[in-house]
């Protein structure tokens, strides 16, 4: 005799990891709401949990776990979904009694129907009739994803195994998902991917970030464009032009991985100290007052004492808003993992250790730059009458004022409180948005 049906009218969906796999929760929680469900980010009381994972360290994988073993303390009668770059990374060794669906990325666009079947024993409504629940105003920026996949074989990843070769979606779907989200209200647009500089290389479509920018300009009004990460050879004078638009955010994530031509070399990473000095200093060229941050991995196998001062310096030298550091970390399946002279843990760990210290001076030298200035800020959240939002160069600031979650406005800036910037919001700010 089969189960009863059960009901599913509330979903969580929870993300780990990178942006992209944000933009791919957002795809998943629009299609929950289409089919009548009430989407959150809490898993209490949820009839179904839907966890997004990463795999890019050991650590991804163990958060993961928690967050599965979570879910079901929290929500134990919950169908409890495992999906994402964890599910492919791990494949037979993946065991996981707390979960009821495990769902690798191939699988995600299913995710829905198969959820719906194992609750419910039928597939979702191709729209629910009537007014939906909704979509909760998780953030008040949308991810957009303009390609996924990678052909680069950077010895230390595993994501091209994850996720698969380059593919790039064309510039229409781009713009009707940009102009979708626009309807709805959102402020930001944060264009999302694997390689967003090597979009439209998989279809022959040259320059593709180039064109791809030129569209949305031309054919969204949404105030804020952001890029979430480009490559030191993925810069071009033509491409940085761009930004003097004001709706491009003036903020550019270029991972550095290491300053020593050695190890970049056995890294397998496609430029080396003196091109990545020379894409810092085009953008400080063309784009003045940006903010610039950076991924850093401490202690790839053969990385030595010299090799890590060479990273420390550059970094130094680079005056990045932020450094997010990593200590490396062995993935199965990778070039890395099978190279001999792997760094001890102690050494990998104190490496990174001087890494997040000098990333948490440089960021609070480059925030006091701005004290005194005035700052477009997106509200996200309030906090005890306070406002908390995001400025264009990615900066977060806890203000004073009059203020509206969605809307944009005018900020003085008049001091730094660790990792925040204080100010008042402008009497007379405009605000740019609607509040949601």
């Amino acid at each position: 005799m089969a189960a009863p049906a059960k009901s599913l009218r509330n979903v969580a969906v929870l993300t780990l990891g990178c942006k992209l796999n944000h933009a791919d929760s957002d795809a998943l929680a629009r299609r929950f709401a289409e089919a009548g469900c009430a989407v959150s980010e809490d898993p209490r009381n949820a009839d179904a949990v839907v966890i997004n994972s990463c795999t890019v360290t050991h650590v991804a994988d163990a958060k993961a776990r928690q967050l599965v073993r979570r879910a079901r303390r929290l929500s134990p009668a919950a169908t409890i979904v495992l999906t994402g770059c964890y599910v492919d990374s791990a494949g037979q060794r993946l065991s996981l009694d707390e979960a009821d669906l495990i769902i690798g990325n191939e699988g995600k666009p299913r995710v829905v129907d198969m959820v719906f079947r194992a609750r419910t024993g039928q597939p979702p409504a191709a729209e629910a009739a009537g007014e939906r629940p909704g979509l909760a105003r998780l953030r008040t920026r949308a991810f957009v994803k303009i390609q996924e996949g990678c052909n680069d074989v950077c010895a230390f990843c595993i994501v091209p195994r994850v996720r698969g070769p380059e593919n790039s979606r064309t510039i229409a779907d781009v713009v009707l998902e940009a102009r979708q989200h626009e309807a709805a209200g959102v402020q930001e647009l944060v264009l999302t991917g694997t390689q967003l500089g090597h979009y439209g290389r998989d279809k022959g479509w040259e320059p593709g970030p180039l064109k791809l920018l030129q569209a949305l300009l031309r054919n969204t009004a949404v105030p804020r464009i952001r890029v979430s990460s480009l490559q030191a050879q993925d810069f071009s004078e033509q491409l940085l032009e761009l930004w003097q638009d004001p709706r491009l955010c003036p903020h550019f994530h270029v991972p550095l991985q290491s300053g020593s031509e050695h190890v970049l070399g056995r890294m397998r990473r496609r430029y080396d100290p003196k091109t990545y000095r020379s894409a810092i200093a085009m953008i400080r060229r063309t784009v003045p007052g940006a903010a610039l941050t950076t991924d850093v991995i401490a202690g790839f196998p053969g990385e030595t004492d010299d090799d890590f001062e060479q990273t420390l310096q550059l970094c130094r030298d680079m005056r990045f808003a932020a450094i997010h550091a990593f200590p490396y970390s062995i993935r199965r399946g990778t070039a890395a993992a099978l190279m001999a002279d792997q760094v001890e843990q102690d050494i990998r760990d104190a490496r990174v250790n001087r890494l997040i210290a000098l990333g948490r001076e440089s960021g609070r030298r480059f925030r006091e730059t701005l004290v005194g200035t005035h700052q477009q800020v997106l509200w996200e959240e309030s906090r005890e009458n306070t406002w908390i939002g995001l400025t264009p160069n990615y900066c977060r600031v806890r203000a004073v004022g009059r203020g509206a979650v969605n809307t944009i406005d005018n900020v003085r800036i008049d001091g730094v409180a660790g990792a925040l910037l204080t100010g008042v919001i402008e009497p007379r700010g405009r605000a740019l948005g609607l509040a949601s």
